[in-house]
């Protein structure tokens, strides 16, 4: 069986773990904003991208974020209702994340001008380092670089959580967690196949 086929009906104890992962670190949401930027994110996973997807009726909350990309413009999970969000969270020295590159941009750009919306998460790079990045890998959808607040990654605190570098969660039209790939994502299928899912309704 494939991993895509594996769909989970109660991850209850896998966002449990997660938040825990997550909030073990620290105490509280300052200190844990700090850790980001001193740059702790610095491991990664080099695996081949395992994924946990939440049924429809299992999901939490929509996730609540606003920030500022890299060309000075807001995103918000305001905004963004009524569209599939693809949040990947990078940065340039982390060799999964440059193995992955092209294959976001390819399952981007197969779904440009549909309800879907790519973002990338740096967590550790300057504009520059990052602006570098995406020149190389031809990256055009907006970045946040998060290295000093930690705004996206807190967004998700207590939910399926990045934990990893590189990690991508796929939201769902509510702005509900709806799948995460932790690790590098290996090829353009299965998440093409998530952000398809969730783009249709099938996963609903």
């Amino acid at each position: 069986m494939s991993v895509i086929s594996k769909r989970f009906a109660v991850l209850s104890a896998t966002v449990v773990a997660a938040a825990l992962v997550l909030t073990g670190c620290s105490s509280d949401n300052d200190s844990l904003s700090k850790q980001y930027g001193s740059g702790t994110t610095q491991n990664y996973i080099s695996g081949d991208g395992a994924v946990t997807e939440v049924a429809a009726d299992k999901r939490a909350d929509a996730v609540d974020f606003e920030a500022k990309d890299t060309d000075g413009d807001t995103v918000s999970s305001k905004a963004l209702k009524g569209k599939v969000v693809v949040l990947n969270f990078w940065y340039a020295g982390c060799p999964p994340c440059r193995a992955e590159a092209k294959y976001l941009k390819e399952v981007n750009d197969q779904f440009a001008g549909q309800d879907v919306q790519f973002i990338g998460v740096n967590v550790r790079d300057e504009q520059g380092t990052a602006e570098a990045f995406e020149r190389t890998f031809k990256i055009d959808y907006p970045t946040v670089l998060d290295q000093k607040s930690g705004t996206m990654q807190l967004a998700l605190s207590g939910q399926i959580a990045p934990n990893a570098v590189p990690a991508t969660i796929v939201l769902d039209k509510q702005g509900r967690v709806a799948a995460r790939v932790l690790g590098a994502v290996d090829g353009p299928g299965i998440l093409n196949t998530l952000v398809s899912d969730e783009l249709s309704g099938k996963a609903s």
